[in-house]
């Protein structure tokens, strides 16, 4: 199939395309957000997202949404991308993560085993307008801020401060080359750098405040470099006869040997089809990456539960041996599903939701798990991606953060959204559209407030619908 064409513009008309679109979508336009007078009921649009996922696992999702208004927010994709259909959109598109709220940013390692801050769940990516990405993120900041019991103005400062963040460094890539922001990438050290600048502004309490923000980045840093396959044998294996097989941990952890009453496969069809599941998958690398994959062989599968939103998708762990028994290898397959924004935007260019995810994924970071790739899953109409369980993987405890790690959490956030959504935009244009004043920041704060009120609204419906027996959820699980 031949290429599209592709038309370049210049510098001067991406800028007017970016002032123009401030015609369709002026920079104050998300104030006074109010909900559709038709809006779907949220807890109706979660149980229709139930009927495919793993029944046994749905009370489980229920039980980690009920924890809080903020651990609900995470599981609500789907909801949110039912209000944003009716934002103001300025028409200025990139790929979306689709789901950018502040616990899917954090810490892994990129190919040559430096520390990376970056985005790392994109289960509902899709090319779409870049405020989509920005909204999400903010409302999140807001609701978390409120979830720690910030202030009316912390909360807000925090807020805004993701914003700001986004529009000054989309207006930093605009002025680059188009290499420079490819290759562009938030490190260790540069994550430490800016911690550094924020503590050499404070004095007196401030400055040890941020002094121990510091410390704490630099021990999550240092405990994201033990997280790798062999640390994961330790905690998710066991040795048997003679060789190592995870451990059960139903409902959390079901290994493949225990898996029959769930998918009616016997354990030896189950390895089966795993094994044939991972031929098609080693395809989808690149040469040298299939080489070295193709040094492992499976040793055991097992089911394994992740996140909050994903809980009752498919989402399986193998383990694989190298050289001996001290070579392990994890890999995740999680289950690809149309991601909700599809509901409301153009479909994905690619019919399998695994490669999409796949693709999405290597848009937008900086540096992606040499492991990712896609399969079609056994059953009709499943689909899976690949990846490696953990490679260096380190995320911010949010529910612990004070205001001043938040904000500084912000900055770093709105950075990396800014540095993705360049990638695959025109920064130019988005830059020309955001300016260089604060009113589209007030304005998405706007938008964040008042979204978070209404996702307390939606919590409480979905608590109730737990009182009620409408729907089932397990707690602490």
């Amino acid at each position: 199939m031949a290429a599209p064409a592709v038309h370049h513009l210049s510098v001067d008309e991406r800028k007017a395309r970016g002032k123009g679109a401030r015609e369709r979508a002026p920079l104050t336009s998300h104030r006074g957000w109010v909900p559709a007078a038709d809006r779907p009921d949220p807890v109706a649009m979660l149980e229709a997202q139930n009927v495919t996922r793993e029944q046994d696992l749905v009370p489980v999702r229920h039980g980690r949404m009920l924890v809080s208004p903020f651990t609900f927010y995470r599981g609500a994709a789907k909801i949110m991308a039912e209000d944003l259909k009716d934002t103001p959109r300025a028409g200025l598109v990139s790929q979306l993560c689709g789901d950018a709220h502040l616990s899917n940013f954090g810490m892994f390692a990129s190919p040559e085993r430096q520390l990376l801050f970056d985005l790392n769940d994109f289960d509902e990516t899709l090319p779409g307008p870049f405020e989509y990405d920005v909204l999400r993120m903010s409302a999140s900041f807001t609701i978390a801020a409120r979830n720690n019991g910030f202030s009316a103005s912390d909360t807000r400062d925090v807020t805004l401060a993701a914003v700001r963040s986004y529009r000054e460094a989309m207006g930093r890539f605009a002025t680059m080359g188009t290499m420079d922001v490819w290759y562009a990438r938030l490190s260790e050290d540069e994550v430490t750098a800016v911690m550094q600048g924020v503590i050499g502004s404070r004095k007196g309490k401030q400055r040890n405040a941020a002094e121990a923000i510091g410390k704490n980045v630099r021990r999550n840093a240092a405990k994201a470099r033990t997280r790798d396959s062999l640390q994961a044998l330790s905690k998710l294996a066991e040795f048997v006869d003679g060789q190592y097989r995870i451990v059960s941990r139903p409902p959390i952890v079901i290994p493949a040997r225990e898996l029959m009453d769930y998918f009616s496969m016997s354990p030896d069809e189950t390895r089966h089809a795993v094994q044939g599941q991972l031929r098609a998958y080693r395809t989808t690398l690149e040469h040298d990456r299939r080489h070295l994959l193709e040094q492992y062989r499976i040793v055991d599968v097992a089911r394994k539960v992740v996140g909050v939103g994903s809980v009752g998708t498919r989402s399986f762990i193998a383990l694989l041996q190298g050289r001996d028994e001290q070579d392990p290898l994890f890999l995740q397959l999680k289950e690809a599903t149309a991601s909700v924004l599809e509901d409301h935007l153009p479909k994905s260019r690619y019919t399998q939701p695994g490669e999409r995810v796949v693709q999405g994924q290597r848009m937008m970071q900086a540096a992606s798990d040499i492991y990712l790739g896609w399969t079609k899953g056994v059953q009709e109409n499943r689909y899976l991606y690949w990846r490696q369980l953990r490679d260096m993987k380190g995320s911010a405890v949010i529910e612990i953060m004070e205001p001043l790690a938040m904000s500084f959490y912000a900055r770093i956030c709105g950075w990396t959204l800014a540095r993705a959504h360049a990638r695959s935009g025109h920064p130019i244009a988005i830059t020309a559209y955001l300016g260089t004043s604060d009113k589209f920041d007030v304005s998405v704060a706007d938008f964040s407030a008042r979204y978070a009120d209404q996702n307390d609204r939606d919590y409480a419906r979905f608590a109730e619908a737990v009182r009620s027996g409408r729907i089932q959820a397990l707690d602490g699980v």
